[in-house]
């Protein structure tokens, strides 16, 4: 089975809507614009285009990264010659761009799960707060990797739901705190019996 990753920016209460300047949200670019830019915090951004084989999103983060990820040949080579999934009951074929390689679209929770149970290796997540809440409320989440921001945002997307669901445990395989005081947290998701 393979390993689905969660990767994220976040602030401290959970936002994480807009963290690259997305129009319509008020605190819009807050990554940049509200915290020092620290390279070396953004060293597990790099790893994850060298370890996952599969980049998953759901529709609006296709639709916000597919006119611009193409395009950032250096930034996101790795990205761009993964195979892509979009879980969306909306978007067509017709819909998806021609210059950013394989794209496949899936259509429900299920879909994704059956591409789990495929050979390969990891599948990331990125953005995607309604895909990220509905899959790990499936259970489907193996991992997390989170860049916690030292801000309180209030109001915005989070990155967790708020189902009335039983707890899920996590274990802290991996931290480090930087000078500008981001945080990088990987949390495993433990199973039962683990």
């Amino acid at each position: 089975m393979r390993t689905l990753i969660v990767s994220a920016f976040i602030s401290l209460d959970g936002v994480m809507e807009a963290p690259g300047g997305e129009e319509g949200y008020r605190n819009a670019g807050w990554t940049f614009n509200q915290v020092h830019h620290d390279a070396a915090a953004y060293e597990i951004k790099a790893r994850e285009q060298d370890e996952a084989e599969t980049v998953l999103l759901g529709r609006c983060s296709y639709e916000a990264f597919a006119p611009i990820w193409p395009q950032m040949t250096e930034d996101f080579a790795g990205y761009n010659a993964m195979p892509k999934y979009v879980v969306s009951t909306t978007l067509d074929k017709k819909d998806l761009v021609e210059n950013w390689g394989e794209i496949t679209i899936l259509r429900s929770v299920d879909d994704v799960a059956r591409l789990k149970d495929t050979e390969g290796g990891p599948i990331i997540v990125h953005g995607s707060a309604t895909l990220g809440h509905h899959l790990a409320d499936a259970g489907l989440v193996d991992r997390y990797h989170l860049l916690v921001f030292p801000l309180l945002l209030g109001a915005g997307k989070r990155l967790f739901s708020v189902a009335d669901k039983d707890a899920t445990r996590l274990s802290l395989s991996e931290h480090e705190t930087y000078g500008n005081g981001v945080q990088k947290m990987v949390y495993d998701v433990a199973r039962e019996g683990s």
